[in-house]
């Protein structure tokens, strides 16, 4: 019999993924509202940089900071140019889009990283699956494909035609969502089981880039309390505690369950955006959730379990 590792995985680390699904689901709207008015690098880099300085802190107040940089190198150096260029390659995105409600098609196609997961963990994580399970992934992406459309003033021509005018944004997007489920998938394959993650020392390093990309590109900043607020909120929940928990859980949890349960992430970022930033939803969204769900479901059903896998 052969156990699958993917498969397997401690309860309190697959509920850490599902945790920092949640967080993560406000990042887009906070990130824009402050990318608005301080600018989107100097959000970027001021949020990175604590949340990173923070962890930092606390992992050496804790004596497990040289612990971490005696982890796998090639977990370091791979994962860590994948989170970077990640982290990069969104907020860059972010300032890039024109209006709010570009803002919302950004984040759908950034968080396509779910479904990128599964299908990568196929190949990288030799995670084992029925035919049905790309039928699934299939509607999934479908649902988060149509999420943000609104039939007449934002419908399908509209947004080609968005495409056409601005593409940047929508192709970092992709590219963020290639980055994030390639660094999922690596931190199980290259970072092993162990207590310990790098996500402070990578975070800290992103704000560092993000920091050097500002001082290349300067942008006019207007901070205010509810600026600092903003940045104190993403440094410590999506940034600082999700991100090592979403780590953890890749390395320790139950790979499949959590990248399937992080499908629901388009939408309920698209309902937080909708009210953070006052930009309407269609009725699509509604067909867009069913869309996930039941793919989510046909995929998790098409994974075959460990003692479904022959020795």
């Amino acid at each position: 019999m052969n156990h699958d590792p993917v498969q397997r995985g401690d309860r309190t680390s697959t509920a850490m993924g599902l945790a920092a699904i949640l967080f993560w689901s406000a990042t887009i709207a906070v990130s824009r509202s402050l990318a608005e008015q301080v600018g989107a690098l100097t959000a970027a880099a001021c949020m990175l940089s604590a949340g990173g300085a923070l962890g930092c802190a606390y992992l050496a107040v804790r004596g497990r900071f040289a612990a971490m940089l005696r982890l796998p190198r090639a977990y370091l150096v791979g994962c860590g140019s994948c989170f970077v260029a990640y982290m990069a390659c969104l907020y860059v995105a972010i300032g890039l889009a024109t209006s709010r409600q570009q803002t919302i098609e950004v984040g759908i196609i950034n968080y396509l990283w779910p479904g990128l997961t599964l299908v990568l963990a196929v190949p990288i994580l030799g995670l084992k699956v029925r035919a049905g399970f790309w039928i699934g992934a299939v509607l999934a992406l479908a649902g988060v494909a149509i999420a943000p459309l609104r039939w007449g003033e934002y419908s399908p021509a509209a947004l080609v035609e968005a495409l056409r005018a601005a593409p940047a944004p929508y192709a970092l997007a992709l590219v963020a969502a290639i980055l994030w489920a390639l660094y999922s998938v690596l931190s199980r394959r290259l970072g092993g089981r162990g207590e310990g993650g790098a996500v402070p020392l990578f975070t800290l390093a992103s704000g560092a880039v993000l920091a050097a990309m500002r001082l290349a590109m300067p942008e006019e900043s207007h901070w205010t309390g509810r600026a600092v607020a903003e940045t104190l909120f993403m440094a410590v929940f999506p940034i600082l505690i999700a991100y090592a928990m979403w780590d953890r859980a890749m390395r320790r949890g139950r790979v499949t369950l959590v990248a399937i349960f992080s499908y629901a992430i388009p939408l309920l970022s698209t309902l937080i955006s909708s009210v953070y930033l006052g930009v309407d939803v269609g009725w699509n969204l509604w067909l867009a959730c069913a869309l996930v769900a039941g793919g989510a479901a046909l995929g998790q059903a098409s994974v075959l379990k460990p003692h479904d896998v022959q020795a």
